[in-house]
């Protein structure tokens, strides 16, 4: 498993000052900017920016902030992790990630999304009643201009385009692109049709769970005659130096967010036993380096990923705490994972 991926999963949730007040969304923004640095110089291979419209989070067009972390990394691969482009325009969001790749000598990817939260669409003029025609002629459209060759295509979400040539070209040829689930067999389905990897959301319960959608994707891509790529997962955790400072440390943002985000939804508040019943048998890597480690590659292991990307803010925790988290991650989780899994 030496060829298995390890990354980093961040909305640029707001952190807290050493005073427990939230820092302005600029500094937010520099906070994960010196966190990708700080993943690039200790081995992590990809760093992945998700986009948001909400308050708690800092980034709104992860391939700007990408950009920026491009010109100050090396090695690191710079990916969205989701780019909505049901609420984007797929000719832009392609020119935005070529740039990208240009400025980081070719370690852009692009992971596409639904999007699971919706205020892109109000904030962009797009009627959330669409919400699947939009997807699918975007990421038919997208689809054709990854070739980098003049596209005609027409729809009924956008202007048609015809012999189209869309400028910046990559230097490879073709710029990397994932596909963002969260459980919809339909989406698996759609992601192997075009031949794109596949990114698993696994944000709660037994990863094994999500068994059958990876079947599925392999299923699907055979019959399609497309490539079953590596799948990745990618599921939220922290990383401390004892599990009780994990737990401690990650709860109470943890609880503030799901909260915020579950009064919308018509959840209940979360209680302090399902986020310990999560974190001992579901899909939150929370603990030790030596615990993550176990579970992560246990989580592998069952579901033959080749990618597994750790979201590793969630909520307003302290910025000493996430950069922390970083660090073990990459000196000391991923070496374990890795010795686990040869063993």
């Amino acid at each position: 498993m030496s060829d298995l991926v390890f990354g980093l999963d961040t909305f640029g949730d707001v952190p807290v000052d050493g005073t427990g007040a939230p820092v302005s969304h600029a500094a937010a923004i520099r906070q994960v900017l010196d966190e990708a640095v700080l993943a690039d110089q200790i081995g992590v291979d990809a760093i992945a920016l998700g986009e948001h419209h909400r308050p708690e989070y800092s980034v709104s067009t992860p391939e700007t902030v990408l950009a920026g972390i491009a010109t100050r990394t090396e090695r690191i691969k710079l990916a969205s992790g989701v780019t909505v482009l049901s609420s984007d325009d797929p000719v832009r969001v392609f020119q935005r990630f070529s740039t990208v790749d240009a400025l980081s000598n070719g370690r852009a990817e692009v992971i596409l999304g639904r999007g699971s939260f919706t205020e892109s669409f109000p904030l962009f003029g797009y009627d959330l009643s669409d919400y699947d025609v939009l997807f699918e002629e975007k990421i038919e459209l997208f689809a054709k201009l990854l070739d980098e060759k003049p596209v005609t295509w027409s729809g009924t979400t956008r202007a048609p385009l015809k012999d189209a040539d869309v400028f910046p070209k990559t230097e490879s040829g073709r710029l990397t692109t994932w596909v963002g689930v969260g459980g919809s067999p339909q989406s698996v389905v759609r992601t192997a049709r075009y031949g794109f990897p596949l990114m698993l959301a696994i944000i709660g319960g037994a990863p094994t769970r999500f068994a059958p959608y990876i079947d599925l994707y392999r299923r699907a891509a055979e019959q399609f005659g497309t490539t079953a790529h590596p799948v990745g997962m990618h599921s939220p955790g922290f990383v401390a130096d004892t599990d009780e400072e994990a737990r401690e440390g990650f709860w109470p943002g943890y609880k503030v967010m799901r909260d915020r985000i579950g009064k919308l939804r018509g959840w209940p508040p979360v209680r302090r036993e399902e986020f310990d019943a999560e974190v001992a048998h579901g899909s939150m890597y929370v603990g030790s380096p030596e615990t993550v480690a176990r579970k992560i590659a246990k989580a592998v292991g069952d579901l033959g990923v080749g990618r597994f990307d750790l979201i590793y803010t969630v909520g307003p925790q302290p910025a000493g705490a996430r950069m922390r988290a970083v660090e073990l991650y990459g000196t000391k989780v991923i070496p374990m994972v890795r010795d686990i899994l040869a063993g």
